[in-house]
């Protein structure tokens, strides 16, 4: 019998009718054929309301209890959604981590799934119930309860669908798909049919919320179709799947913006082997997320500029183990600015298209926005800017390709930039 893993996020489950609505469709696909697993987020705004509540008691909560408090809103979430199961007339079953043996390592509130046992999972479906997990959390080996970060959801039923061969994993979210960016911003955009997992993965590390960037690994590494999908019609979403070559034709499928970045640079780096492993060995160590780097060589390769973006959360630590590095290395000196967005275009078709770093940057200067750091990969063109012109910079780029119209993204690129 075919599995199926739904997951429902936090605004798909923000009252009783919509944990019944979320209950029908599980059911739906019980009496389809299917094996049925659901993955759920806390409700509504149920974990910033916790995050607000621990600040009120302690301006820098630590984090073990953070993870205490922080996953006792999918446990609401699941006993709920089992209720609504059973009221319509059908088994089901409610499990925490803990119970269902999702085993983390021990990084607090952003741990990595290390394992599943499954012995539970398979002799709840070999009842016949419909099982229903709580996301975002897990335990590690010591059984100390962990959380996988914020709207890791995503990933909790992705590493599921890979360790069950589900034949899809469907992601039930407040929208009907994944947008060229986000509707929100602009109302113009358009839903993607089919997007890769390459492109996907991209589009969520550079800022595309729709999606947990480590659930879409899972997807890539075993081969699961996701289909994100809106929970409050049947419509057709947008299928995360494998590349096909008719996907090389678009040039940029999506833009995307990252906010409440800061930027550290270290100025007078001494040029020598090992210096750059020591700093972000360094940060590693502390789990500090680095996100683009950029070095500078100068005064004929003795001395190097390096900088590098990561979450406003971690600049404070950060700047400090750095200064300290400064100390250490005899590195001139350290600077940290805040206020710091990234904006970000993404498309398979930049392998064979020329001209698009081009069109990014004249659509930045005709909305005279100016650019502090760039960064770039086979598929994706990176800018830093100001965080006050994060939004035009997004609107300005999605127009640039296209995307906010009918006409075809690479008609917008001309080959002989």
């Amino acid at each position: 019998m075919r599995l199926v893993v739904q997951k429902f996020g936090g605004t798909s489950l923000s009252s009783a009718e919509k944990i019944h609505r979320a209950a029908r469709r599980a059911i739906r696909a019980k009496l389809d054929g299917y094996r049925v697993v659901l993955v759920v987020s806390a409700m509504g705004h149920a974990t910033n309301d916790l995050l607000a509540l621990s600040n009120e008691i302690c301006t820098e909560p630590p984090k073990r209890e953070l993870d205490m408090l922080l996953t006792t809103g999918e446990q609401v979430s699941i006993a709920l959604t089992a209720m609504a199961i059973h009221a319509a007339g059908h088994e089901a079953i409610s499990l925490t981590a803990a119970q269902l043996g999702l085993y983390t390592d021990s990084v607090h509130l952003r741990a990595r799934i290390k394992n599943i046992n499954r012995n539970r999972l398979d002799q709840e479906l070999s009842s016949n119930r419909i099982v229903i997990i709580a996301g975002f959390q897990g335990i590690d080996m010591s059984g100390e309860i962990t959380t996988l970060g914020r709207g890791a959801s995503d990933t909790t039923a992705a590493a599921l669908a890979a360790v069950l061969h589900a034949h899809q994993c469907e992601i039930y979210t407040d929208v009907d798909g994944v947008y060229t960016t986000d509707p929100r911003i602009v109302p113009q955009a358009k839903k993607i049919d089919e997007i890769s997992y390459d492109v996907m993965l991209e589009m969520a590390a550079a800022g595309a919320s729709v999606m947990h960037s480590r659930a879409i690994v899972f997807g890539k590494k075993f081969g699961v179709p996701i289909h994100v999908r809106s929970s409050m019609t049947d419509g057709k979403g947008t299928m995360i799947m494998n590349e096909t070559s008719s996907m090389e034709e678009v040039v940029v499928e999506g833009v995307t913006l990252k906010e409440d970045l800061a930027v550290i640079s270290l100025h007078g780096v001494p040029h020598q082997a090992g210096l750059a492993a020591r700093i972000f060995a360094e940060l590693g160590h502390h789990h500090i997320l680095v996100d683009d780097i950029v070095q500078n060589i100068y005064d004929d390769g003795k001395y190097a500029n390096i900088s590098f973006s990561i979450n406003t959360s971690d600049a404070s630590t950060a700047h400090n183990l750095c200064q300290q590095l400064a100390r250490d290395m005899i590195i001139e000196n350290v600077t940290l600015e805040q206020g710091v967005s990234k904006v970000s275009a993404v498309g398979v078709g930049m392998r064979t298209h020329t001209g698009t770093a081009s069109t990014m940057f004249e659509a930045l200067a005709q909305a005279q926005i100016n650019i502090k750091n760039i960064s770039t990969s086979e598929i994706v063109i990176s800018c830093i800017v100001n965080s006050t012109d994060g939004v035009r910079a997004l609107r300005s780029i999605h127009n640039a390709f296209g995307l906010d119209n009918h006409d075809s993204p690479s008609d917008q690129i001309n080959p002989a930039r």
